[in-house]
Parts: structure tokens; C-alpha cells; sequence
């Protein structure tokens, strides 16, 4: 598979999606607190797709090559699990973390692709400080986007400010190329040395998703669901993904929404 280069319909195909990938997160929010199940939170998301905006969920039924097909429409990681966390019947906690990773279809056949991280009130003070130091990791990946630069790049910045700060980051799962499939080329590795691998061109669309752990990098498989990814070491874990075009001058976050995190104080700009 090669990588696809979005001309100017294409873009704004995806544009659409991603925006209403977001959308479903900014319409969760209010309802993610403790006491509430994920398997709500997931009921929520699959009603608001397919009720309000027309879409449906790129995850439930999705099934790659030695997985069993996945059962919801979201993911809901809390804690230590790193990715892939299936939504279920027990309450959130005062002191979970949580990352709900949404991805929908248009009818047009466009993927948008996003997460965010979601800090319960007694959440501890490292887990609120590893939750908000990945979602800037994220954007120092973000900010290397531009044409002629590399993968490599954005790995690198990652590895670097997550490794300065004591975390570890994870090897396993990567960023993609996404279009009108889930995942294309390329892998976006979230560690790794400047000036390597794929050059970046206008026209690719792929996602920055790093998971972060408080601990060791190393994870595992947990129960025998197929899907769920924790850490090896039980230490939390965090991850941010936003959907990012390569523009002819810089970048452009695809995944934004008027409900989107603030920016960090260091980024100035969603479209370079």
C-alpha cells in the first residue's frame, strides 16, 4: 500500500469527517464523569453518530487480521491500559483517567480520527500531570509538520520532551495515514531520529496518537478480549490524536471542533 496525496476534494472530505470527530467528543464530555459507565458513554456516542450527524463508527465490527471483530463503537482506555480498552458495565471512579478514541465514516466514505484524554476530579496530581504533558507532546509532534521534513521528525520531538520529563513511550502502536480507509501508509512512529524515514508532502493525511507511560515503555495483552493493551509495569498511561493534513506551507489540525482543548501556550497556530 502506498501513501495517498488528498487533492483539493479530497481535503475537503476530510475536513468534514475529522470536524465531526470531534464533534462526538465535545458532545461526550458533560456526560463523562464518575458514576458513569463506559458502555453509556459508548451507547451515547453510537446514537449522537448515527442520530444527529449520519455517520457511523469506523471501530464496531472492525477486524484486522488475527483480532476478533471489535465490539463498540469507541475505545475507552482508563488508567494503565494503553490502547484498545472495550467499553463496559463498571462506574468511572473519582480518581480515573480516561482516553475515549473516536473514529467515524461519512457517507461519503471519509475516516476522521481522534482522542482525547479525560481527568476525573480526584485523579492524582502525576496522572493529571502525564495526561497534560502527552497532550503537549502531541503538539510539539504537530508543530514538525511541514513539506520536507520527515517522520522521523515528528518521532523524534516526541521521544525527546516525553523522555525529558521521565516518561517512556510506547514502540507498539503508531500514528497512520487515514482517508477513505481506517489506516493507510504511513506508520508515524512517535519516537525515533530527524531527518529519517518518509518525506512529508502537501496532500498527506495521517494521524499523531502518542501513548505515553508513566513507567516503563513495555506493554501486554490483557484478558482475553483480543484488543485490550496495558501496561506491562501497571503504571498509567496517556494518549492524545489529532488527524493532521500537510499543507503546502506547513500544517492543518482536521480534528478540531469548537469543544477542542485549549492550545497549548507554545502553539500558535492550527493551520501554518
Amino acid at each position: 500500500m502506498s501513501i495517498t496525496y488528498k487533492n483539493a476534494e479530497e481535503i475537503e472530505g476530510m475536513r468534514v469527517a475529522c470536524r465531526l470527530a470531534s464533534e462526538v467528543l465535545d458532545y461526550l464530555t458533560p456526560f463523562v464523569k464518575p458514576g458513569v459507565t463506559t458502555l453509556e458513554i459508548d451507547r451515547l456516542a453510537h446514537e449522537y453518530m448515527v442520530n444527529v450527524q449520519g455517520t457511523k463508527s469506523a471501530t464496531i465490527g472492525y477486524q484486522p487480521p488475527g483480532y476478533p471483530p471489535y465490539p463498540a463503537s469507541l475505545c475507552t482506555s482508563l488508567n494503565h491500559v494503553v490502547c484498545h480498552g472495550i467499553p463496559n458495565d463498571k462506574p468511572l471512579k473519582k480518581t480515573d483517567i480516561m482516553n475515549i478514541d473516536v473514529t467515524v465514516i461519512t457517507d461519503k466514505g471519509w475516516y476522521g480520527d481522534n482522542s482525547r484524554m479525560y481527568v476525573m476530579p480526584d485523579a492524582s496530581i502525576a496522572a493529571k500531570r502525564l495526561s497534560a504533558l502527552t497532550f503537549e507532546a502531541m503538539w510539539i509532534g504537530i508543530q514538525q509538520v511541514k513539506p520536507g521534513a520527515r517522520l522521523g521528525d515528528i518521532g523524534h520531538a516526541i521521544q525527546k520532551f516525553a523522555e525529558g520529563h521521565g516518561f517512556s513511550v510506547v514502540r507498539e502502536f503508531c500514528g497512520h495515514g487515514i482517508g477513505q480507509r481506517f489506516h493507510e501508509e504511513p506508520q508515524v512512529l512517535h519516537y525515533g531520529k530527524p531527518g529519517t524515514l518518509e518525506e512529508l508532502k502537501p496532500g498527506m493525511t495521517f494521524t499523531i496518537e502518542p501513548m505515553i507511560n508513566a513507567g516503563k515503555r513495555e506493554v501486554k495483552s490483557h484478558g482475553n478480549d483480543g484488543w485490550t493493551i496495558v501496561t506491562k509495569d501497571h503504571s498509567l498511561s496517556a494518549q492524545w490524536e489529532h488527524t493532521i493534513l500537510v499543507t503546502e506551507t506547513g500544517y492543518e489540525v482536521l480534528t478540531l471542533s469548537a469543544g477542542s482543548p485549549a492550545l497549548p501556550s507554545f502553539v500558535t497556530a492550527v493551520k501554518t
